[in-house]
């Protein structure tokens, strides 16, 4: 039996209430912010939204992905993509590549968690602590498209949030992918703005 296809909606709501919003900042850490394209004007994109949303009095979420040696040891073999990081023993929790990039450096009050998969909700607190907020609508930016982004909106979706993804706050090292994750799969789950667009629901609210 083959699942149809939810209809994309060309409907986007003309304002967000920042609060019952968190932008989630996504692997914007120092292994991984230089694997995108262009990657210092995403990271001040990224930053003029955090600074938008933060000045609406929305929420500011932070993940990054990072592992203790627990987490490496229990990363089995059937998983593809972690077990190689496990055997190459990467982004230590406490090592220089986990940690966020200093431009998009957290402040009081914003949420932060630590990952060891690809979507920021399933092996975190991160859908509690967003709950006990009362937040129930999420702008992603993350890199990558394909990785975190992707995972996370579909787990996000899933949950029953109201997802946006900024299309110029998301990169992926390959930019076709990208453009056909952002084209022609995610606006059958979210919203798909840019950070011009955040800025404008924001202050339409």
């Amino acid at each position: 039996m083959t699942t149809p296809t939810p209809t994309p909606s060309t409907i986007t709501p003309s304002t967000i209430n920042p609060g019952r919003t968190a932008l989630l900042a996504m692997d914007f850490q120092n292994g991984i912010v230089p694997l995108a394209p262009d990657a210092d004007a995403l990271v001040e994109r990224v930053k003029g939204a955090i600074d938008d949303v933060r000045a609406a009095g929305g929420t500011i979420g932070h993940v990054r992905v990072a592992f203790t040696e627990n987490d490496w040891a229990a990363v089995p073999e059937t998983n593809k993509s972690f077990t190689a990081v496990a055997t190459a023993r990467m982004l230590h929790h406490e090592g220089t590549a986990s940690q966020i990039d200093e431009r998009l450096r957290p402040q009081d009050g914003d949420i932060v968690v630590r990952k060891i998969r690809y979507s920021s909700v399933s092996t975190t607190d991160l859908h509690d602590q967003l709950t006990d907020r009362g937040i129930d609508t999420l702008v992603l930016a993350g890199i990558s498209t394909s990785g975190v982004v992707l995972s996370t909106l579909i787990d996000t979706a899933d949950r029953d949030y109201r997802v946006y993804v900024l299309s110029d706050g998301t990169a992926d090292p390959d930019p076709e992918t990208h453009r056909v994750l952002v084209d022609k799969v995610f606006p059958s789950r979210a919203h798909v703005i840019d950070t011009t667009e955040l800025r404008g629901l924001l202050q339409s609210a």
